[in-house]
Parts: C-alpha cells; structure tokens; sequence
C-alpha cells in the first residue's frame, strides 16, 4: 500500500522523453514536406470559369440567343442570353465552393501543438510537426497528427470525425510491435478530439500521409458522374436542329427552284426554322433545375448539384450512416438492472420505481468527471439532478481522492471519494465493462454466467452496457491497483443512441418507392442489428469490415446483394462499398456527416449531407445537404425529384408535340402554293405561349398519386421513350390535322385569308391548350386534368387569352399580324374544335393508359 494524490500512469522512464533535436526536425521538415494536405490540382477561378463556358448545353443556349438576335427577335434573345447568365452564375459558384474542400480539411489541423524537442516543452504552429516529434495531449484538445501513445493517463478519444461512432474509444500505451496488431489502441489520430485524460505520443504520419490526409487523398481523386439530363436534352435538341435545318433549307429552294421567289422563300425558311428551333429544352432543362432546387430548399433540403435532383428519381440504394442519421446522436440511459437481475426500462418512463435503481443511477455519476466530455459520462449527468435534489457532492464539499484509470487489463474507472465522514470512510465507485466490475466484485460462477448473459441480452437490443460497483476505505493509504479495494456489485445499466422518432417511418415510406436501405456504421454487429431492426431495415445478414476486406472487388458485388447491415466498417471500406453497389448497377444515395464520409459522398450519385453537425468537408464533397439533419427530409426529397424528372417528361411531350402543328403549318402553303398560314410574328406571337407553359405550368404541376409507390426509374430510361413520343407525335399530327382542315375549309367556304388565319391561328392556339391539359397527369382521370390546381396555368392560360383576343380586335395588332375579327360563328367553330380534340385526346390516352 501506498499514498499517491493522483491516478496511475502507464509510462515508460521520463529520461527518455527529449524528443528530436531541433537540427533533426528541420531536415525531416524539409524532407517530408509541412504538416498540412497536398493541393496539387487546385484549379483557379479563371480555370473553373473556362471550364463552365466550354459546357454544351451553355453553347446551346447561346447559340439560340445569337440566332433569334440575327432574325431580329429581340425579346427572345435578351431571355436566353439571361438564362445563360444565370446557368453560369449557378455552375461556377457550385464549382468553385467545391475546390474549398480540401483547403477544410487543411483547417483541422491548422492549430497549435505543445512539442518536446531537446528535452524542452514549447509550442509551435501544428504545421511545423514531423515524424519523430514527441508532442502533449489532454482533455479537450485537437489531434494536431497521427501519433503512436508513450505515456497515457487514462486516455480517451472521439474519433467520430473519422468513424462516425460518437462513443470514445480508451487508449493505452502499447509496445511499439504490438501497436499494429492491438486494434489500433495504442494510436491517436489527426484531427480527432480527447474527451478524456492526458498524455505523450510520438508522431507517426503527418499531411497526406495521416488518416486524415489519406481521406483528402481519395476524396480528390474521385470524379463525379456527369449528368445524364443534359446530354438526353442535348441529343434531342440535335435531333430538332437538323430536321429544323432541313426544313429550312427545302423551304428556301422550294420558293426559289419552283416558284423563282427567293425573297419569300427566304421568308418561309425562316419562319419554318423559327417554329423547329429547339430553344425550350435548354430552357426548361435550367428553370427546372432552379426551381427544382428551391422547391426541395422548402423541405429543409439544399441542392448544391443539379445532377442530384435529377438522380433522386431513379436512386435504388440508400446507404445510410447510424449515428446521428438514424440515431440522436445522443447516448441515453435507457434499462437498469439490479444485482439480482431486477430490470427497469428507463426509456419509457422517467421516474425510477425505487430507492435500488437511483443509488446505481449515483453511484455512476459519481464513477464520472465532474464536467464531462464524453457522451456516455453525460448521460449519466443527465439524471444528476433527480438523483442529488440538493447538487453533486463533489460541487458540495466532497473531494476526490483518488482516481485510476483504465487499463488494458481492466476496462474500468475507479474514483475514491473523501467524504468528510466522521470515521474517514471514503467511498469507492467503479463503472466498466460489465467483466471487468465481475472481475473487481470477485463474483464467479453461475452469478457471473447470469449477469454476463443478461449483459448480452441488452447488448442485442441495441445497449452499450456498464457495470457498477461501491466499496468503502478507511484511511489515505491507496492501493496500487483497484482490486485492492472491497467491492460490492450493484448491478448494469444500459446506455443508447435512441432513434430518431420519425426514422421508421421514413424507412418505410423508401421502401415502398422501391429503395433498398443500407445502414453502414463503425459499430459492433449485434448493435448495428438492434438499430436496423428497431429502423425497419429488412435482413438479418451483416458484414463486417474483417468480412469485408476478405472479400475480393467480384465477391463483394455478390455479397451485397443479400446484405443490408455492415458493421465495424472503416472509412475506406465506405468507399468501396459505394463503388460496389455502382459496379452492380445500382443508382446509391450516401448519407454521412464526417470527414470520413467524404470519399463516398462524392462517389456516390447523391451525397447527402448531415448541415447542423456534418463537417464543412462534407457538407462540400456532397450533392445535397439536410440543413436539419433530418433523416425524413430524405424521402421528402426523393417524391420531389421524381416529381420534377415527371414534369420534366410532361414538357418534353408537350414541347414536341406543338411543334409539329407549328412546323406544319408552316410547310403546308409552301407545297401547295396557298397563303401562308404563320410567319416569324406569328410564331413569336405562339412562343409567348410555350415558354411559359413548358418552362411554369409544367414545373408548377403536382405530383403523381402513386408517385412513392412506384419503382425508381431506371437510369438508362430515355426522357422520351418510345412510346411516349409516340404519343407525342400522335398529338401533334392531330392537332396538325384540325388546324390544316380547318384552314382548308375555311379557304374552301370561300372566307379571305386573313379570316382564315384568324381562325386557324386560334384552333392552333386552343389545340395547344387541349395539348398541356392531356398532359397534365400521366394518370387517365378526365377529372385530374381538369380539377388538379396550378396556378401558373391560370396565369398563363389569362395572359395567352389576352394577348389572342388583342390579336382579334385591336386594330393595329390585327393589321400587324394580317388577321381579321371574327364572327360568332366563326368563334363557335374555334370551341367545337377544341372540345372535340380534347374530347379525343383524352380518349386516346385512356386507351394508352390501359394498354399500358
């Protein structure tokens, strides 16, 4: 026995602590390079600027605004050029916040580090730091670089930032051939918090080479997918160009070869390239996503890449973290049990049955620091109050006497209390491992079996189980070891990360829209089990990380395929599993938070960002950021982005089948020598129409009734498939087929042609509106056609009936245009026209839709 005033150290001869010379720490300065990452590749604002302006779909865009410039329209040319100027705004700004991740991740270790160097403390920038340096850790401070421990004073560490567990990990001294193979206790790592203890370490790895540095490695070496929307609209857009071109071109010689008038043709070449030319796609493709990306801003969800809204309708995957994601991030005491065996549910009540439960509830928080930092300690203070009304004893003259530490050999804390009691009796408290408490309490036998099975239980349910125990000590004479101590054993208490109360539900809502959920975490597999179940993530299959790394890049694609739990995962595997569910096919949204989650954020097609407590270096590497870090903000993004790819799809339809009508038109007077029908007025006069409706109504139109009931959307489908530009085409010619019989009969009914005009341009104009209401749904309810509200339509439908009634009756727009007012009658005919179009389409749909 022996008296010491504080814990027990595990340390090596002071002597040897001198650390390198100062000499030696600048020629491995020099050597190996500062202690921060690399930023090799960092591309300039003038770089990321080149980069946005060599876009396709930005060329195209101006390209059509240059066109409708040189034809004189320049209303048309002033949007697209401001269209343009937003999508480069938007790219570069998306582009250059995403070169600042690696520059955060310097961030973390730009601090300060107390070093040992010739045997003296001093303190220097953490940059300055090499392999060798002997440097001062303790409680509350920052990992400055990867170290190895020399001296440990009950040590803890919180490595969520690159674990993602929030629970601290103990750290021992360990001989320096046997740190490798200790499941890495004997290491402390850049960039990670002590939450408990102090001690000294030798650095190990600085920068790139740290595991902190790695994960910028990686993070910087992985390349995004490109969009798959943009070259879909691009490919269409050719394809519109070079039939527009055509067109045009044939109008022009048709004019000059056969009927010797250049200067007309010329006129209907235009006009017919006007009606053809694609600008809408480009358009709607840019006000889709920006207003796409503010409508999931409403649901607290930031989209900081536009290929992310368009991903969400197709996802298949989501892999998802545990802490903090589908658990509070907040360890709570949750079961009590007493030595013998007696069982309390904490969780469902906060009101203890009996004096029993609320001495073991003291005597934990007691076995705690005072001001703790470690999540487990603070859940235990959490009760503080219930169980000391009147305040802690150690803020109330009790004093602490004693403490030690844990130990490799003995996963426990010990604090001895002095009491002021009359008789010198201090009171002894331990809380650990529920085999270490057995181990001080001196139980064996059937007693120990039957409170290390129900230490097991609890564990299977999710719980991070400790033992208590109290002795009592007469005199100031310690010990050298806590099993010199008598203890008693008072029982286990069960700690967890409660779920998120609306977690289950939004895992249900996921797998009805045909998403398999995945939960990757760093925990231990019966806990991840536990959580999975309690979440309602389906299987019972786990791998683990051992598992995992037996597994070659071929039969880790097969091993996925049946299991939706991996456990006791390291921040690399994340990656690979990411890149495996790729390889097979699948379309993965990634949730993280931490600097570890980055690489696979990035990888995945939709990184999904934690913004109250992810880090900036995720939040970054990521495509979307839950700005709550609410876990049901997620399907709530998912129903919006397969909301926007539909009406995406609804423009598209729309947008090509009026240009048929438009184009034919066009061409018609062109063949058979009649008066022309539109000219460029008349279809600039049309695109006040169509731009607002493809690029507003349609993105203002709700979503599907079966929309999360429904499989994700294949990624290879095409915006147009083939039956649906069927379809498309099928509503064009119909509406090509009205217009042009109507012109034909009304020039046949011996009317002038600017009454026929009239009254063709407004069939044209009802036609187009029969159009965007068949359109509306995909579903074959007449009633949603007509009762769905959107107030873009009305908005559009009023302004478009305006300016055509202006058209009709002002007399100096009606000259303009060549048109003439019209008869009752005449009006009469326009509205049969439409009901009975509308009355077809919405037939054929039906048809359609029950073919399938």
């Amino acid at each position: 026995m022996h008296q010491q005033n504080k814990s027990h150290q595990q340390k090596p001869e002071r002597a040897c602590l001198t650390g390198l010379t100062e000499d030696e720490a600048n020629a491995r300065l020099a050597q190996e390079g500062p202690n921060q990452l690399a930023s090799d590749g960092k591309r300039s604002a003038f770089s990321i600027a080149a980069d946005v302006l060599r876009e396709p779909m930005l060329a195209l865009l101006l390209a059509a605004a240059v066109i409708y410039l040189l034809l004189g329209d320049l209303g048309e040319a002033l949007i697209l050029m401001l269209f343009a100027t937003m999508s480069v705004g938007i790219t570069f700004y998306q582009e250059f916040k995403t070169e600042r991740v690696l520059e955060t991740l310097k961030n973390l270790t730009g601090t300060q580090a107390i070093v040992i160097r010739d045997g003296q403390r001093r303190k220097i920038a953490a940059t300055q730091l090499v392999r060798g340096d002997l440097i001062e850790i303790g409680e509350g401070e920052r990992v400055p670089a990867d170290a190895l421990l020399r001296t440990s004073h009950d040590l803890q560490a919180d490595e969520a930032l690159l674990t993602g567990e929030s629970v601290p990990v103990s750290k021992f001294v360990v001989a320096q051939n046997d740190a490798e193979t200790s499941d890495r206790q004997g290491f402390v790592y850049s960039g990670t918090m002590i939450v408990r203890g102090s001690g000294i370490c030798e650095v190990t790895a600085t920068g790139p080479r740290s595991e902190l540095g790695k994960v910028g490695q990686s993070l910087s070496g992985i390349s995004e997918d490109r969009p798959r929307m943009a070259a879909e609209i691009y490919r269409l857009v050719r394809i519109f160009a070079v039939l527009g071109a055509a067109a045009s071109l044939s109008a022009v010689l048709l004019y000059g070869l056969i009927y010797d008038d250049w200067l007309q043709g010329l006129l209907s070449g235009i006009a017919l390239g006007m009606s053809m030319l694609p600008e809408e796609f480009p358009v709607v493709l840019t006000v889709f996503m920006a207003m796409g990306a503010w409508r999931i801003s409403k649901v607290k969800v930031l989209t900081r890449r536009a290929s992310a809204i368009e991903a969400l309708g197709s996802a298949t995957i989501l892999c998802t973290d545990k802490t903090g994601t589908l658990t509070q991030n907040r360890m709570s005491i949750v079961s009590l049990v007493l030595a013998d065996g007696t069982a309390f549910d904490l969780s469902d009540s906060s009101e203890l049955p009996n004096g029993d439960f609320t001495h073991i509830l003291g005597r934990g928080i007691l076995a705690c620091s005072v001001n703790p930092f470690d999540p487990m300690e603070i859940a235990f203070h959490d009760h503080a109050e219930t169980v000391f009304p009147d305040g802690h004893p150690g803020e109330n003259g009790w004093t602490l006497a004693q403490e030690y530490g844990l130990r490799r050999d003995l996963l426990a804390v010990t604090q001895v209390w002095d009491t002021r009691d009359e008789e010198k009796i201090s009171l002894v408290v331990a809380k650990g491992a529920p085999e270490a408490i057995l181990q001080l309490c001196k139980i064996e036998g059937a007693m120990a079996k039957r409170i290390l099975q129900q230490a097991t239980d609890m564990a299977r349910r999710g719980q991070r189980v400790l033992g208590i125990a109290e002795a009592g000590h007469s005199g100031a004479d310690w010990p050298e070891t806590p099993h010199g101590f008598d203890f008693s054993f008072l029982g286990l208490t069960g700690l967890a990360d409660p779920l998120r109360e609306q977690v289950p539900e939004s895992i249900a809502l996921c797998q009805s829209a045909g998403l398999r959920v995945v939960m990757i975490t760093g925990d231990y597999p019966e806990t991840a089990l536990a959580i999975a179940r309690n979440a309602g993530i389906k299987g019972d299959d786990v791998v683990t990380g051992a598992m995992l790394g037996e597994l070659d890049d071929a039969a880790l694609t097969q091993r996925i395929r049946s299991a939706n739990v991996f456990a006791r995962i390291m921040p690399e595997q994340k990656l690979r599993i990411v890149n495996a569910f790729k390889a097979a096919g699948e379309i993965v949204a990634m949730t993280g938070d931490g600097v570890n989650d980055a690489p696979s954020l990035k990888a995945a097609h939709i990184g999904i960002a934690m913004g109250k407590r992810g880090t900036d270096v995720a939040r970054e590497a990521s495509s979307i950021v839950l700005m709550e870090d609410d876990f049901t903000a997620i399907p709530a993004a998912i129903k919006l982005g397969r909301r926007i790819y539909d009406n995406m799809r609804k423009a598209a339809i729309f947008i090509f089948a009026i240009h048929i009508p438009i184009a034919g038109l066009a061409l018609l007077p062109l063949v058979f020598g009649m008066p022309f029908i539109v000219g460029p007025i008349h279809i600039a006069l049309l695109e006040l129409a169509i731009d607002p409706t493809c690029s507003l109504v349609f993105e203002a139109e709700r979503e599907e009734r079966d929309i999360m009931r429904r499989p994700p959307r294949s990624p290879r489908a095409r915006l147009l498939p083939r039956r649906l530009a069927a379809f498309a085409f099928l509503q064009g010619i119909s509406a090509l087929l009205l217009s042009s019989g109507v012109y034909l009969f009304g020039l046949h009914g011996g009317l002038p042609a600017e009454e026929v005009r009239s009254l063709t341009f407004v069939v044209l104009v009802l036609s187009i509106l029969a159009i965007v209401l068949t359109n509306r749904t995909f579903s074959a309810s007449l009633r949603s056609e007509l009762t769905r509200p959107n107030s873009a339509l009305l908005g559009v439908a009023g302004l478009v009936g305006l300016i055509t009634a202006l058209a009709l009756v002002w007399p100096a727009f009606t000259r303009l245009l060549d048109f003439a007012p019209l008869t009752l009658q005449q009006y009469g005919i326009a509205a049969a026209s439409f009901v009975l179009f509308f009355a077809a389409l919405t037939a054929a749909k039906m048809l359609r839709f029950r073919l399938g």
